[in-house]
């Protein structure tokens, strides 16, 4: 039994780097891709938002002297050179993937509209959303709630290295307490650094599930499809 037949899954850029530092891990990129795949072949209809961190993160090009307009028009950028990485993957493995973009983009893939991602969705292809909202100022957390809240996912997946959402950071604090569930209002009242607050407020103010968890131990996807208690599951109340 599978709980949601619809998700947008949120990867960050850096999830590609593996052990590398900086750019795309062809090792990890299959790894992800597999897991991916093997949850678009039970039939559930797959959005992808991807950041573009491991290439270049708008933010730190402003600390480098970078307006800051054309610093997340590069990291949009970024974005798009992650989701091509990844269709190509997709096909390889023997899978249906098709980039859309939040700017005109001619070959590289089509303008991004929810008509177009839906009737891919319904045709069983993995739809991968890159170029952010094409606009400076927000981050891929606040594109990925923006495209899920768009093709009226069941539930946004937020995939990261770690198992869930703690009150402090497991890396730095041994002793931080995790939680299975969360209300928006107890982790906006906690500080919990979830997403950025725009993501934030559009999130709750749609409705929208998000559950936050490891998304580098194999398997992990699938149990979170079939409705195992993986990870931190964000609720409205």
């Amino acid at each position: 039994m599978l709980r949601y037949k619809r998700i947008l899954l949120k990867l960050s850029g850096e999830s590609l780097m593996g052990e590398q530092g900086y750019g795309i891990d062809p090792l990890q990129l299959n790894t992800y891709c597999e897991q991916i795949l093997e949850v678009s072949q039970l039939g559930v209809e797959i959005g992808i938002v991807i950041g573009g961190g491991n290439i270049f993160r708008g933010l730190k090009g402003v600390d480098k002297g970078f307006d800051r307009v054309k610093g997340d028009t590069m990291g949009m950028l970024a974005t798009v050179i992650n989701s091509i990485a990844l269709e190509s993957m997709f096909e390889t493995l023997g899978g249906k993937a098709r980039v859309l973009t939040a700017i005109e983009m001619g070959p590289v893939g089509e303008r991004f509209s929810k008509t177009k991602a839906l009737d891919l969705l319904g045709k069983g292809y993995i739809v991968i959303l890159s170029g952010g909202t094409g606009n400076p100022f927000f981050t891929t957390d606040t594109a990925a709630v923006l495209r899920a809240v768009e093709i009226e996912a069941d539930v946004m997946l937020k995939g990261t290295r770690v198992d869930g959402i703690y009150s402090a950071d497991p890396e730095k604090f041994p002793d931080a307490v995790k939680y299975d569930q969360i209300t928006y209002d107890e982790a906006l009242e906690k500080n919990l650094n979830i997403m950025d607050l725009t993501a934030f407020a559009l999130s709750k103010e749609n409705k929208l599930p998000l559950i936050v968890f490891d998304m580098n131990k194999r398997g992990n996807l699938k149990k979170v499809i079939s409705g195992e208690n993986i990870g931190t599951i964000v609720k409205i109340k």
